[in-house]
This record gives C-alpha cells, sequence and structure tokens, in this order.
C-alpha cells in the first residue's frame, strides 16, 4: 500500500489527537445533516485522517470524495468542546489530494478555470461582460431538460466504494444559475486610493477591495468607505491590490495561497494602515490565517503574523470605533441576518454584525431556523458541488422564507449569490443586502423603499 499522505505538511497528529469523537458536531455538520454518513462528518474525515497517517486507508476516490463533499464552513469548530482546529486540518489534507490525487481530465480542466479566473479581475471583467448572453444560455440551458440529481439519489451514490462524480454539464448548469447581475458600470467601478475621514481622522483603515466582489457587488465597497469616512477614518484601497488567497487557501492550493498572501501584505504594509477593513467573510477569515499560512518561511512569518494582528472585518471596525460620529436615520425593515460562515465560525465574529444592525433606528432582526448551517457557497463549493450546494441553499431558502423578511443581511459576497439563486428556485426575489450597506442607507438617509430597490 502506498502512503496516503507525504512528509510536505501532511495532517498534524497532535491536531488529529485532540478530536475524542464525542460527536458534538455532528448536527452543526451540514453535509452529516444532509446525508446521515458517518464518514461524511468531521469526527469521520478526522478519523480518515488518522488512518490515512498509519497506513490503514488509501487515497482512493472514495477518500477524496468524503474531503471534496466538506464545506470547510467550520461549524464544528463553534460546537466542538475539545477544541479541535479543523482548518489546519481539512487544508492540509486537501493539500496533499491537490497534489498526490490524479482527478479526471475535465476535473482538472474546470478548477484550474476557476482559479486562472476568479483570483484576477482583469480576466474576470473580461468573461463577465458577455454575461447578459451568458443568462439567456442559461434559461436555454434549464430549458433542454437538465435538472439536478435529487437528494436521494445523491446519497445513493455517496458509497463508501465507489467514486462520486459530477458531471461537467452539472458544474456549467450550476455556475450559470448562480451567475450575476452584472453591469458596464459595475465591471468598471473603483473605489478613490485614498479617501478622507469626515471631521477628525480617528483611524487609518486600509480596505480590501477584493476580487469578484469589487466587479460584482462594487456597491458594497462604496457603502464600507461612505460609513467609514463618516465614522471618522481615514480610507486607504490601494490600487495596486490583488486576490487575498482565499478561495487558493480553502482549496488546498497553498503555494497559490501564500504567493497571494506575501503580495497582500506586501501591498497593506506599504499603506502605513492602522487596521485593514474586509467586508468579504471568507476572505477575512484567510487574511486572519497568514500568520499560520506563512509561519514556516523565515522571511515572511513575523511580518504575517503582524499583519493578521490588524485585519478586521468591517463590522468589527465599527465596533472598535466606539461612540457613533454618524446620525442613524429609521429603517422601517424586517430583516434575516444570515451568519456567513467564515465569519461566524471561522472568524467566531457574530456581535458586531447584529450590533451594527441594531444601531438603526426601526430595523428588526428575525431569527429563523438553522442560523448555524451553512448556505452551500463555501468558496467554490456551490461550482464543483452543486448537487449538495444546490440541496443546503433550498434548505436556507425555505428556513428564511418561513420568517417573511423585507431583506436578507450577509457578510459575503459567495452567500449573496447562493441564497439569491435559492430565493429564485424558491420563487422569491426578496433582496440581499450587506449589513453595511444598510449602515449606510440609515446614515445617508435613504428610504426602505430605495434601499430595497438597490
Amino acid at each position: 500500500m502506498s502512503p496516503t499522505f507525504d512528509a510536505i505538511h501532511a495532517p498534524d497528529p497532535a491536531l488529529i489527537d485532540k478530536c475524542v469523537h464525542c460527536g458534538f458536531c455532528l448536527p452543526s455538520c451540514p453535509t452529516y445533516v444532509l446525508w446521515g454518513e458517518e464518514m461524511d462528518s468531521p469526527r469521520g474525515r478526522i478519523y480518515l485522517m488518522k488512518a490515512g497517517l498509519e497506513g490503514r486507508a488509501e487515497m482512493t476516490p472514495a477518500f477524496v470524495n468524503h474531503f471534496d463533499a466538506c464545506l470547510g464552513c467550520m461549524a464544528c469548530v463553534t460546537s466542538c468542546p475539545s477544541g479541535v482546529q479543523y482548518a489546519p486540518l481539512i487544508e492540509a489534507t486537501r493539500a496533499q489530494i491537490e497534489r498526490r490525487y490524479p482527478r479526471s481530465l475535465s476535473d482538472r480542466l474546470f478548477r484550474s478555470a476557476i482559479f486562472a479566473l476568479f483570483p484576477f479581475p482583469n480576466p474576470l471583467r473580461i468573461a463577465l461582460a458577455p454575461l447578459a448572453l451568458l443568462q439567456f444560455g442559461a434559461r436555454a440551458f434549464k430549458a433542454s431538460g437538465y435538472r439536478p440529481a435529487e437528494s436521494l439519489a445523491l446519497h445513493e451514490r455517496r458509497t463508501p466504494n465507489s467514486e462520486r462524480r459530477t458531471s461537467i454539464f452539472a458544474r456549467l448548469g450550476a455556475m450559470l444559475s448562480l451567475a450575476p447581475k452584472v453591469t458596464w458600470g459595475s465591471l468598471f467601478a473603483s473605489i478613490p486610493a485614498r479617501t478622507p475621514a469626515a471631521g477628525a481622522r480617528r483611524l487609518t483603515v486600509g480596505l480590501l477591495t477584493g476580487c469578484v466582489a469589487r466587479l460584482v457587488f462594487p456597491r458594497v465597497n462604496e457603502a464600507t468607505v461612505r460609513v467609514l469616512s463618516a465614522e471618522g477614518c481615514d480610507i486607504v484601497a490601494p490600487p495596486e491590490q490583488g486576490c487575498c488567497g482565499a478561495l487558493a487557501l480553502h482549496a488546498g492550493r497553498l503555494d497559490e495561497a501564500r504567493a497571494f498572501a506575501r503580495r497582500t501584505i506586501d501591498v497593506f504594509e506599504r499603506a502605513g494602515v492602522e487596521r485593514i477593513a474586509v467586508n468579504a467573510a471568507g476572505c477575512g477569515s484567510s487574511m486572519k490565517e497568514y500568520g499560520q499560512l506563512l509561519a514556516d518561511d523565515p522571511m515572511w512569518a513575523d511580518r504575517a503574523r503582524a499583519f493578521s494582528a490588524r485585519v478586521r472585518d468591517v463590522t468589527e471596525v465599527v465596533s472598535e470605533l466606539g461612540v457613533r460620529r454618524a446620525p442613524r436615520h429609521p429603517l422601517a425593515l424586517r430583516v434575516a441576518y444570515h451568519d456567513a460562515c467564515h465569519l461566524a465560525h471561522a472568524q467566531g465574529v457574530r456581535q458586531p454584525p447584529r450590533d451594527l444592525l441594531r444601531s438603526i433606528p426601526g430595523l428588526e432582526i428575525l431569527p429563523f431556523a438553522e442560523q448555524e448551517i451553512c448556505c452551500g457557497s463555501a468558496g467554490i463549493y456551490n461550482l464543483v458541488e452543486p448537487d449538495a450546494a444546490r440541496e443546503l441553499g433550498d434548505r436556507k431558502a425555505g428556513h428564511i422564507d418561513v420568517v417573511k423578511p423585507d431583506l436578507i443581511a450577509t457578510a459575503n459576497p459567495g452567500c449573496t449569490l447562493q441564497m439569491a439563486a435559492a430565493a429564485a428556485r424558491l420563487g422569491r426575489s426578496r433582496p440581499i443586502r450587506h449589513p453595511i450597506e444598510i449602515l449606510d442607507a440609515s446614515i445617508r438617509g435613504v428610504s426602505p423603499h430605495d434601499l430595497l430597490d438597490i
């Protein structure tokens, strides 16, 4: 039997041994909730890691399938009483798989296309330009009769000794169904390199403008700048910044992630900022991990730790500023706030976004069922595992629909696209906004009707 893992950053046995297999993670794990299969739970995957380290398991298609099926949502970290650090374990395992497992040609090409496109705004801008035609194609694709597999069929394919295959047509269908609405204005929108504070400066904040987000959701960056300026921050948005490496890190492409991290650190060091504000949960989570990601690099380890210590979600920045400087105008809205997994579970940031929303007079936050369960976005998960992602998205949309909100709020662009697609399948068109957009509307005195129509 050939070794499952090589010696290059294999899963850490000390982290694996912290898992006592208590089962507290099971009800919080999206794939276990869907399928009830032990090896598709966190403790089951940790058992497979241990078996791989001890030479009791091979890197077979079935072995890889269980790790591909993991969303990396980190809900298990929140629920674990033993403090198991699942993030470095799944990232190390996926890195081993990426190096050592021979994926099919179509799978390799699809994944390579994603990572050649999404982290780079200029190629992505070109790809998004004909989106109107692609959306027309999506309607034709839907009319062709393709339907993603139902959950029972998916479960039947997920047997321990068989390979689960996701067709290229399912993946293309998922990509088209998730395609955002873009305009020429959004594709070429830009944020000023420096925006001064309104009044006396309280803090100098660097802004990560993102890759997909800057082209698809430029209004979130614009709202972020307006809110931070109104609250007394100088905002620096270095035009030379690029991808933070989040997608690569979560997919196990660690060399790419490290290269993106080094460039991001260098850019913001030269910007001379006190905080780095992030308005995308997955990006913020990865940037807070730079200290671990570059721990073995003697030239970058200290710089990475210092950088990560300055990274904050934008709602954390607003919270840290303390006394509000900008007045809030009433917004009579019923809002369902969805916790983005990489904000709530990976970063442990739950209260700041809620406090931000509660600072708005007239706004009501509506609780709904299974708020801890992932919506199915999870980086590129809804593209490479479209059936499971669709099932989770529909489940989330159904729970939100019960409370009938005026507006859905979430702090991650992937969640926004995923939940919009799920709502459309349910026949709903509720607007989805970042919390910072809602606060910006309140500060500017925008009417609820205008906010809903953005």
